[in-house]
């Protein structure tokens, strides 16, 4: 060290550099879905309700078997599987003006109540031995009287809580993965239980299960959102428009709609088809028919939840690849009767499906005013809701005309059309946006 010159004084001191705060780590799409704070709360309790709602796939129709007449059970049990769905349709237009101002929290609480209170109505009927046919039916009408308000405030809440964009697509694909995974998971453990217990138990324990996420719900205080824009430009709307008339002011959730519900119809004579097709054509057992669904189910899971790769692409573009894609996977099950490349084929088609509720809902939340954004979810569930059933209803007929293989082949080719002609559509406003 040198000594400093008399009358110097020495330089001062560099102060110390200011502490580096840690880096944090970067969080992807789900890991902020999972960071908000009313989020965290309540998808915990849509899981488990998801859970016994895949239970109720084979416990509501079981029961039906087993305490309506016998020469009758095919009705009854056409009845009461209808009767878990349908309704819905009718409470989204008649119970409107009751719930449409509450927040999307409080409609998944009040759907979940009521489901939870009237399933628990059955489950004690049904384990007493006190429940007729017209009951059944009739209660489980009741029970989802709420359920496209219930589906309209799930994603209603994700849109108050999640900005525009990757994070509203990753909220979306997350709660319908929920969905698609207790359809595989659900069924398997329903049949179990109810081998041990009677499906009275089981339709109990989908009970407890829509009491858990209603807890959840009532315990989570309906924190206002930040300003939410809709991002595709359009006029405001007064808060006392009607679903419906916001829909019919928009030519694409118009459209949307529209491609939806053909899309679902176009579907639903799958769910018909397939049985056929594996036990007559094909000569093959329960087993394979589960086999085929149960590679379906896991392929839809991994493509719901890689629905947040996707969110940066054209969400039109990725509707109308979902469309043609699914069609496609139909084809080796419509072209030839060997077992592997059908299954391949569904488990690929699982995996094309898998994003299209996410990537559409992610359409509805951009383009509707917030202020309505519930009841427009709720007319397009109770729009879209019944396109499947009808098209299973169709599929019957249709069955019995060119059989299980020729109608999962005609299924895939009108699909495919289905698809090519959205495309055709929207090519005049992709030249329009290229060009300007």
């Amino acid at each position: 060290m040198q000594p400093v010159p008399a009358g110097t004084s020495p330089p001062p001191a560099s102060p110390d550099p200011p502490p580096v705060p840690p880096r944090r780590p970067r969080l992807g799409p789900y890991g902020r879905v999972l960071r908000q704070p009313v989020l965290r709360r309540v998808l915990p309790g849509m899981l488990v309700s998801a859970l016994g709602d895949g239970m109720s796939l084979v416990a509501v129709a079981w029961l039906a078997v087993r305490i309506a007449p016998a020469d009758h059970r095919g009705v009854w049990t056409g009845l009461a599987v209808a009767a878990y769905a349908l309704p819905a349709t009718v409470g989204a237009a008649a119970l409107g003006r009751l719930v449409r101002g509450l927040r999307g929290v409080r409609l998944v609480a009040v759907d979940a109540t009521l489901r939870a209170v009237i399933l628990g109505t059955i489950a004690v009927l049904a384990v007493a031995g006190l429940l007729g046919p017209v009951g059944y039916v009739a209660l489980l009408a009741v029970s989802s009287l709420l359920h496209a308000w219930g589906n309209a405030g799930t994603y209603t809440l994700i849109a108050e809580h999640l900005p525009d964009g990757g994070d509203r697509v990753a909220g979306n694909a997350l709660v319908s993965t929920f969905t698609q995974a207790a359809v595989v998971v659900g069924p398997a453990l329903a049949g179990g239980l109810t081998a041990l217990f009677g499906p009275g138990w089981v339709i109990g324990a989908d009970a407890v299960s829509f009491a858990v996420l209603a807890a959840c719900c009532w315990l989570t205080a309906p924190v206002p959102p930040g300003p939410v824009e809709p991002t595709d430009p359009e006029p405001a709307r007064a808060p006392g428009d009607s679903g419906w008339r916001v829909i019919l002011g928009q030519p694409r959730l118009l459209g949307l709609v529209v491609v939806t519900c053909v899309f679902f119809f176009l579907y639903g004579p799958v769910e018909v088809a397939l049985p056929i097709h594996v036990a007559q054509e094909l000569h093959g057992s329960p087993g394979l028919l589960g086999a085929f669904w149960a590679v379906f189910g896991v392929g839809a899971v991994l493509g719901g939840l890689g629905a947040g790769l996707l969110r940066h692409r054209p969400l039109w573009a990725v509707v109308v690849a979902i469309i043609v894609g699914w069609g496609a996977a139909l084809l080796p099950a419509g072209l030839t009767d060997a077992v592997l490349p059908g299954l391949v084929g569904f488990g690929i088609g699982g995996l094309i499906y898998g994003p299209f509720l996410a990537i559409c809902t992610a359409l509805f939340q951009r383009a509707s005013p917030p202020g309505v954004l519930s009841r427009v979810l709720a007319t397009r569930s109770a729009l879209t809701g019944p396109s499947g059933a009808l098209g299973t209803l169709v599929g019957g007929p249709v069955v019995g005309a060119i059989g299980g293989r020729g109608t999962l082949l005609a299924s895939a080719l009108l699909t495919i059309a289905l698809g090519l002609a959205v495309a055709a559509a929207l090519a005049p406003a992709r030249r329009r946006s290229a060009g300007g």
